[in-house]
């Protein structure tokens, strides 16, 4: 950066009173600070990087208090970044405000190659961390895991199913899908029955692996029994809360059996557990069923849950989740995105494939075209149906789906007794009412007027994003810098 943008950064770090995903502020106003190591190892394992800022003391609400040595300062940092695995090369940027002086470093993402990013002394499992909200976290043996099998593409589709014979599949499902292998590629028919299980993953070294259970056993779930689906619909928006009965479930169920097996169960539970309004076409005269949600984008959801979690020895205890609340569907998937990836590229380029020989397979059996057309089709079923858009998230090794219904845009709560959801709606300053037309993050801190900024935005604004009574206008990109907040109904029925 520059020093103009230097300038801008303190100010904007000042009026928001907080660190945020991509920024970090510290004094070094009597020397450098100590252990460095953390964030410039989180810094570096995400896409974005992220910035020291030197010179604004958090304590004192981001007083301007400027660095020791700006020279000295430099040197220092860079003696931190010099013992990381790799080697860090961060950008300075100095600026001065009359006699205090402010240092910036950018510290630039690691390519995914290369990642994690680690303190040497410490090792690749202890010195590596990861960047959550405004604090660095150690990363799990998974999360090691997950930049090293893309690394070194492990093919964890392939990976021997341990325990597992053939007498354990469905030859009959097996035979029919080889036919349809030796259709595809008639060379194929020369191999013998051995080369043929090899050349199409139903074997690898001669062991059962993970693709041939998960499609063709017999009861997959005896070996690996959460490899499963957990599906359950609750009566509010959100786990914990009771219906008038003292209902905490609706429906609760486990879904078992091969890939294809789990995709129909899935959908069976989403059908007989979502509302179907009824509309008389008026040109027609005809009745009209109106879903709760497309079937053709759950369907697409719940198939991308199953093909492309991780199927590791690390993620074989953990299920996918199925959660129907009153406003919203949500599909959770043990392992987040694969490869170089983003969210924001979701459905607009090709993806790198975590389970190549799964998918392949799934492909051949008919159950997905394979042309990575899934999100496309998610997004464009939501559309027509005129719900809002799907809302998908990356973190922390799982991955999830969230497709909103008809309640989400006009109910914040919908299956709640009004007068229960009022009660529990606690707003000391008024910040409903205030927020009646959108407020930026720095208009509701001039509001509150608080001396904390960071305080005031947790004790007053998020408590009422999480009960539904305030919204943010950019859900899927919480810490936008145009994210702004608005009422989610009408005060007077408050």
């Amino acid at each position: 950066m520059v020093e103009k943008e230097l300038h801008a950064l303190i100010k904007q770090i000042q009026i928001r009173g907080c660190e945020e995903q991509t920024m970090e502020v510290k004094s070094a106003h009597y020397g450098c600070p100590e252990k460095l190591y953390d964030t410039i190892s989180a810094f570096s394992n995400q896409n974005s990087g992220g910035t020291f800022l030197f010179g604004l003391d958090e304590k004192e609400g981001f007083k301007k208090v400027g660095v020791y040595d700006a020279q000295d300062l430099q040197k220092k940092v860079m003696e931190y970044c010099e013992q990381m695995t790799p080697v860090v090369r961060p950008v300075f940027t100095i600026c001065n405000e009359g006699t205090l002086v402010f240092l910036s470093a950018e510290i630039p993402p690691v390519d995914i190659t290369d990642r994690p990013c680690f303190k040497t002394a410490k090792g690749r499992l202890q010195g590596s961390y990861i960047r959550v909200g405004e604090a660095d976290k150690p990363m799990t043996e998974y999360e090691v895991y997950s930049f090293e099998a893309f690394r070194k593409k492990y093919r964890d589709d392939i990976r021997p199913a341990a325990g597992v014979s053939f007498s354990a599949l469905d030859q009959e499902k097996l035979e029919s899908y080889l036919l349809k292998k030796r259709r595809e590629r008639p060379h194929l028919a020369s191999a013998s029955i051995e080369q043929q299980y090899e050349l199409t993953g139903i074997t690898r070294d001669g062991q059962i692996t993970m693709t041939a259970l998960l499609l063709f056993g017999l009861y997959p779930q005896a070996y690996y029994p959460q490899l499963s689906i957990i599906a359950t619909h609750v009566p509010s928006n959100k786990m914990g809360i009771v219906d008038a009965e003292g209902n905490r479930f609706i429906d609760s169920k486990r879904i078992e059996g091969t890939l294809p097996d789990m995709l129909d169960g899935a959908l069976s539970f989403v059908r007989t557990n979502m509302r179907v309004a009824t509309k008389i076409d008026s040109k027609t005269g005809k009745r009209v069923d109106l879903p709760q949600y497309p079937i053709d984008a759950v369907r697409e959801a719940i198939l991308n849950a199953l093909v492309h979690r991780d199927y590791s020895f690390h993620t074989e205890g953990m299920p996918i989740q199925l959660q129907m609340f009153s406003d919203r569907m949500e599909i959770t998937n043990p392992g987040g995105l694969y490869g170089r990836l983003t969210i924001d590229q979701l459905g607009n380029v090709q993806p790198d494939t975590r389970n190549p020989v799964l998918v392949t397979a799934m492909e051949t059996l008919g159950e997905t075209e394979n042309r990575y057309s899934g999100i496309p089709t998610i997004k464009y079923a939501m559309e027509k149906h005129a719900l809002p858009a799907p809302l998908f998230k990356d973190s922390r090794g799982e991955f999830s789906v969230t497709l909103y219904n008809t309640t989400a845009k006009t109910e914040p709560h919908a299956n709640m007794q009004q007068d229960t959801y009022k009660s529990n709606i606690i707003d000391e300053k008024g910040l409903i009412e205030f927020c009646r037309s959108e407020k930026s993050r720095a208009e509701i801190i001039e509001f509150l007027n608080i001396p904390s900024a960071q305080y005031a935005l947790k004790r007053y604004l998020e408590p009422l994003i999480e009960t539904g009574a305030i919204r943010m206008t950019l859900p899927d990109k919480p810490r936008s810098p145009k994210q702004k907040f608005i009422s989610a109904f009408e005060l007077e029925d408050v």
